[in-house]
């Protein structure tokens, strides 16, 4: 009966290939749990073993206790370069980027659909591994050895109920060792430590199930190990640590001031003044010293007297004795230093501003304002706040050699100085940016210089915002380009810049989230022509404003329209109003030339005035008319039957 205890389940799952599952019809899913696909298996000339395909290295020895061997030579190496100043930054950096939080304050998310399985791994990770607290320290020493185990401690009825970590110079991972099973993987801790063993040649061994072996898979040469962050830096460190050593024995040799003195030999014969001279220097290196309480006599080295000092006899003339100070040699040639030292940024992955290295960065205040490409301006403090929780921003730059803005991605923000001395740069438009000194602004003419030294009326490059105001595009952010002179809409340049879109392709870059001044990269959908565009927004008004709720809707509102109505009466009768003032003032096109003539109402007397084309008319009004045909009777009876 086969076994089906968790322990043995485990041991199943962790020791199996590559899992194919049929997800449906022909389609297939690909589980690779040992990243067979990654990595190419034994047929590389690794750094540790494979130098012949027999379990025999050169030397005849085991694999392993060569493999051992070589690794401790590295840890070593990297034990020494912890303790450099730019490469334990570099560490800490790294670790800090993978544990930041995110904007929920979290250090790890769990994306599931099953509420049971997020409960259960959140349980797993927050309370009983606590990676809050401790991911930074493992995070941290993965990245220096490339390696980092975890004992799991497992219950049959909890699973994981605590975690040891687990020394890298101590584990070893033994793989292949069963021909039935080439999968089959376990780790042994071989270590002279008696706390961990009870000798130096005992070993302990754990299931693949009872070890979280965590290791940076970046170079195929390194298995079945990980391959350290510095490692690449590993020897332009060796280089520059030499570099940095052979510098300063040369500027202590070089560097102290020298003495010289010219000695007076009179007529000493030549014969003689060897010996002269070798009483002068004798005496000046040591002093006659006697103690006060004993009383004995003591020669005692003079520390104002250097065994490098010149001591020249001179004779004739006005010579005389004299002493003349020698200056030290000044040593400023430090370019192959900056070189090794920027080979070692540049195998650390590590931007020279996050070491402090940047030269003339320069920075602003907190509160200065930053234009964003969403259309949004936050201060510096808002930045650094968001990029702390994981928000990333765009903004824009501008490339010097062609003076054309260009959208750039706020890689890092951060506080580089506090107290720091300042200036305040004033601007023609009213505004002004308070920096450090060395802060720089790139000028008119292409040229970067520094707060402190910018000359007043001195023009700097400018950056113009504006809207597009046509018909069918309006409300467009814009930006000037200062090399064509022209102006650019915002989101066609990012998503060129992008390589989301090609000019000219007739492609429209639509907006996911319909705000016309947010142009983020992630907000742009540019698969669809012209008439796709408009054909997906005429969808989405039937959908919206032209829905069969908002048409019932805006019906119902009677009193809205009501105000329609009502307003435009007002706006009709205030119309009224002013063209009758305006005729009284300048009256008809043909004030002043009567043409028709004045006559008595035969019904009132009342005189009135008829224009030609109404010459026989004989009353002034309708009612006098009515009167005057009818008489009191309001119809007329002729064709009223009696």
């Amino acid at each position: 009966m086969a076994d089906v205890s968790i322990r043995a389940r485990l041991l199943r799952l962790f020791s199996g290939n590559v899992i194919v599952r049929n997800v449906g019809g022909k389609k297939l899913k690909v589980a690779d749990t040992s990243n067979l696909q990654y990595l190419p298996q034994k047929q590389l000339v690794d750094r540790y073993q494979r130098l012949f395909s027999s379990g025999k290295g050169l030397s005849g020895y085991s694999d392993t206790a060569m493999v051992r061997s070589l690794r401790l030579g590295l840890f070593r190496d990297y034990e020494s370069m912890d303790s450099d100043s730019i490469i334990a930054s570099a560490l800490d950096i790294y670790a800090d980027e993978s544990t930041m939080k995110s904007e929920y304050g979290e250090v790890l998310t769990i994306k599931t659909d099953n509420d049971n399985i997020k409960q259960i791994l959140h349980n797993l990770f927050y309370d009983i591994i606590n990676v809050e607290f401790n991911l930074w320290a493992w995070v941290r020493n993965m990245c220096k050895y490339g390696d980092f185990y975890l004992q799991l401690e497992l219950d049959e009825k909890y699973g994981v109920k605590n975690v040891v970590p687990l020394s890298t110079y101590d584990v070893v991972r033994l793989e292949n060792i069963d021909p039935e099973n080439p999968e089959y993987i376990k780790f042994a801790i071989e270590s002279a430590d008696p706390n961990q063993v009870k000798s130096s040649h005992t070993q302990m061994e754990f299931e693949n199930y009872e070890i979280a072996h965590f290791r940076l898979l970046s170079d195929s040469n390194y298995l079945p190990y990980g391959k350290a962050m510095i490692e690449g830096g590993r020897k332009t460190w060796k280089q520059l640590s030499l570099m940095e050593d052979a510098m300063l024995i040369h500027r202590i040799m070089r560097a102290p001031e020298k003495r010289v003195f010219k000695i007076d030999i009179g007529n000493i014969p030549p014969n003689e003044v060897d010996n002269y001279m070798n009483q002068i220097i004798n005496k000046m290196k040591k002093a006659p010293v006697v103690e006060a309480d004993t009383g004995d006599y003591n020669l005692k080295y003079n520390m104002q007297n250097i065994t490098e000092d010149f001591f020249l006899p001179v004779r004739g003339g006005d010579s005389g004795t004299q002493i003349d100070s020698l200056p030290g040699l000044s040593y400023e040639a430090v370019e192959d230093i900056e070189y090794l030292r920027d080979k070692l940024m540049a195998a650390l992955k590590v931007p020279r501003a996050f070491l402090g290295y940047e030269e003339a960065v320069g920075c602003v205040v907190p509160e200065t304002e930053i234009p964003l490409l969403s259309g949004e301006i936050k201060t510096v403090k808002e930045i650094i706040e968001d990029y702390e929780n994981g928000i990333k921003h765009y903004t824009y730059s501008i490339d010097s050699k062609t003076n054309m803005i260009v959208p750039g991605e706020i890689e890092w923000a951060g506080y580089t100085s506090k107290n720091a001395k300042l200036v305040r740069v004033n601007l023609d438009n009213g505004k002004y940016i308070d920096c450090t000194p060395d802060h720089r602004f790139l000028t008119r003419d292409g040229e970067w210089i520094e707060a402190q030294y910018l000359e007043k009326n001195q023009s700097l490059m400018p950056l113009y915002l504006d809207e597009t105001t046509q018909k069918n595009k309006n409300g467009y952010t814009t930006v000037y380009h200062p090399g064509t002179k022209k102006y650019q809409e915002v989101h066609r340049l990012v998503a060129e810049h992008y390589d989301m879109v090609e000019a000219g392709s007739g492609k429209v870059v639509h907006h996911l989230d319909f705000q016309k001044k947010n142009n983020y990269p992630e907000n742009f959908d540019c698969s669809m022509d012209y008439y796709e565009h408009r054909k997906y927004h005429s969808k989405l008004t039937e959908k919206t404003i032209n829905s069969p709720e908002n048409i019932v809707k805006r019906v119902k509102e009677q009193k809205k329209n009501n105000h329609f109505e009502t307003a435009g009466r007002l706006g009709g009768l205030k119309s009224a109003d002013k063209l009758v003032k305006w005729l009284k003032e300048n009256g008809p096109w043909n004030k002043g030339k009567l043409s028709g003539e004045t006559k008595k109402c035969v019904e009132c007397n009342k005189e009135f005035y008829t224009e030609p084309h109404r010459n026989s008319e004989k009353c002034c009004s309708s009612e006098c008319s009515t009167k005057y045909y009818t008489g009191d009777k309001r119809y007329n009876t002729k064709f009223i039957k009696k």
